[in-house]
């Protein structure tokens, strides 16, 4: 089984590490809020890959596979829902970024964790990632503990990897960088955003 676990960490961390829009989310976050606030989000996101991970083990992707309708309208849920964040970063990404927290209410734990769940649910496909993968490597005969270390496992990679780029993004260099091209980086941010849910719902 440790050839199994060793397999499945290796193909999904491959998968973790490709951007996409947790780790856009999770970057800014950090430029913008430091890297507490980045680790908070990445908490969030780890938590969002371990629900559709065990929504495939209970045959969420089976169901996508009978039902594609249902796929489909989740996949279009989501990319609204991006492309609403990706408008919202455009939108704002002229207004100078105040000192927090001394001009603005920060984001609390809660809420950025929050955001880490609905950014992951937001795109379906994982569902579908993770069933292909316990199908591929994971024997019919698999005692329990085994899909719990899988749980983990996907939470370790997805909020590990983003607790990386927040550490790497919240860089007080990184940052001074950011300052300087605040609206051109938020513009660029918004807009890989809106075409990753453009991309979603299309795909």
């Amino acid at each position: 089984m440790l050839g199994v676990l060793g397999a499945i960490y290796l193909v999904h961390l491959a998968a973790a590490i490709s951007p996409g829009p947790a780790v856009l989310l999770c970057a800014r976050t950090s430029l913008r809020e430091g890297f507490l606030r980045g680790t908070w989000l990445a908490v969030g996101i780890g938590i969002g890959a371990c629900i559709w991970a065990i929504a495939a083990l209970f045959g969420l992707a089976l169901l996508f596979k009978v039902a594609p309708a249902l796929l489909t309208a989740l996949k279009f849920a989501g990319a609204v829902y991006l492309i609403y964040l990706a408008i919202k970063m455009w939108r704002h990404a002229s207004e100078p970024l105040a000192d927090l927290p001394e001009t603005e209410a920060p984001r609390n734990a809660a809420g950025l964790v929050w955001l880490g769940i609905a950014t992951q649910l937001a795109n379906p496909k994982p569902a579908v990632f993770f069933g292909t993968i316990f199908l591929t490597f994971v024997p019919p005969q698999a005692p329990p503990w085994v899909y719990v270390a899988i749980i983990g496992i996907v939470f370790f990679n997805d909020a590990g990897w983003n607790v990386i780029v927040s550490r790497i993004f919240s860089l007080e260099r990184t940052r001074r960088a950011y300052l300087g091209l605040k609206t051109t980086i938020d513009r660029v941010f918004g807009g890989l955003l809106g075409l990753l849910g453009l991309k979603l719902a299309i795909s």
